[in-house]
């Protein structure tokens, strides 16, 4: 048996060490440590958890990208996207936010009923209730006009419901296809079960996208019996970054699928007029953790002001650390977030982080009902909202979406959107834990990739 141990360890170190190097994963060294630790004391039930879950970055082919002269200070963040190999900022001919729920969902409507040759969606939630059958009837709309309909679901966001949401799409004529689904197989995700698509992206006729934090469910957009509908944010745009965002959809909808399928190609972008724009797409299917660089080095740029809201808030080391720094450089930290989200578990986990945060000077707003929104502010050089998180599962391992915004005009709108908010929050109070929560804190801090 000693020796049956012995084997099973040197074997699971050795797959570690291998698939880790291969598939450049580069782990923060506090999960590598965790897993070699549960590999060594328990190997039988870590292996196969690690060959069915362990997966964190996809392999791809090292690519020399040229440096960039930045000018000016204020070039620094097109300078930082060129070198993480996001797509450049293009000017579009309409931007429009949506902070009510009722107005997103009639703006998302009025695009698929407009959709003349095909609709393309990509989405963690699409539920079967007031929301979800409103949009399967303006899909079927579509279907009988000739317009192709795809629909790419997570296999795990609709995970409860998938069999009405199945049935829910396919009476509407829309091809579906589940992005990772949790079957026992080895191929072609093996590994992969733990990376999920939380992009939410709607496409119509490749020249105008709806995209942001919500879900195609009834409480991102509609008051209930007994509740608020969830505040959130989405954006309509035309033009400019459409094709970068088909050409998104375009891969994870190919992803699926191991035999050939012709889709259209995207339609290239041309230099139109308008506000200018930036897709910033995130995940394992790119070469860094592009999200959560980008955001790292503008809180470290702060000069004025950070603006944060998140729905959950477990940040790693660094990025804690950027916001305790920015603080005591007296840049005006502001946190928005729910006072108590639909994830307990992140309500805990984030408490510390709070604690340190206020009392280095920041200040936290905690809103009645659920906030969704996702969205970040570092003085007038960065804007940007969408499906990001802040916390460790949004920024390292889930496949993510969010826009940048360039011109003054979307910023101005989007930090009038958080002062509107705060405003209707309450301010954040530190309280010192007993010995037993703080123990629990610890203990959900370290799962945090998974909250």
């Amino acid at each position: 048996m000693a020796l049956l141990h012995v084997a099973a360890v040197a074997v699971g170190l050795l797959l570690y060490v291998a698939l880790t190097h291969s598939g450049r994963q580069r782990r923060a060294p506090s999960a590598a440590i965790g897993w070699v630790v549960s590999l060594v004391a328990f190997p039988y039930l870590a292996l196969p958890v690690y060959l069915l879950l362990g997966t964190r970055k996809l392999a791809h082919p090292c690519e020399a990208i040229a440096n960039e002269a930045v000018a000016d200070e204020g070039r620094w963040l097109q300078a930082l996207g060129h070198g993480l190999g996001l797509p450049p900022a293009r000017h579009c001919h309409r931007i429009d936010l949506h902070a009510d729920g009722e107005g997103a969902l009639q703006a998302l409507l009025v695009l698929l009923d407009g959709a003349s040759s095909r609709i393309d969606i990509e989405i963690f939630i699409l539920r079967d209730d007031a929301v979800g059958k409103q949009v399967a009837a303006a899909l079927q709309r579509a279907t009988v006009r000739g317009v192709r309909v795809r629909v790419l679901l997570d296999g795990v966001g609709t995970l409860a419901g998938h069999r009405a949401s199945a049935a829910l799409l396919r009476d509407a004529g829309a091809e579906l296809r589940w992005f990772a689904p949790m079957r026992l197989r080895l191929h072609p995700q093996f590994g992969r079960g733990n990376l999920r698509n939380h992009r939410k992206l709607v496409l119509v006729d490749g020249h105008a996208m709806w995209t942001g934090g919500r879900n195609l469910a009834e409480e991102y957009f509609l008051d209930g019996a007994t509740s608020m509908a969830w505040r959130d944010l989405s954006v309509v745009v035309e033009g400019g970054i459409v094709a970068d965002a088909q050409t998104v959809f375009e891969r994870d909808w190919a992803s699926t699928f191991s035999g050939t399928s012709k889709t259209p190609s995207p339609v290239p972008a041309a230099p139109d007029a308008g506000a200018r724009a930036q897709l910033l797409p995130s995940g394992p299917d790119r070469r860094d953790d592009t999200a959560y660089s980008l955001f790292l080095n503008a809180i470290h740029r702060a000069d004025a002001r950070v603006l944060l809201a998140t729905p959950y808030f477990v940040p790693d080391a660094q990025l804690q650390t950027a916001l305790l720094l920015a603080c005591r450089r007296g840049v005006d930290v502001q946190l928005l977030m729910p006072a108590r989200s639909n994830h307990r578990m992140a309500d805990i986990a984030r408490e510390r982080s709070l604690r340190e945060l206020a009392a280095a000077g920041a200040r936290i707003h905690l809103l009645p009902g659920m906030l969704h929104a996702k969205a970040i502010i570092v003085d007038d050089a960065l804007a940007s909202c969408g499906s990001i998180n802040f916390d460790g599962r949004s920024l390292f391992l889930n496949y993510e979406l969010n826009l940048l915004f360039h011109d003054a005009g979307q910023v101005a709108d989007l930090a009038a959107w958080f002062t509107a908010q705060r405003a209707q929050a309450a301010g954040y109070v530190a309280r010192a834990p007993g010995w037993w929560r703080d123990i629990g804190e610890g203990l959900v801090r370290a799962v945090g990739f998974q909250l």
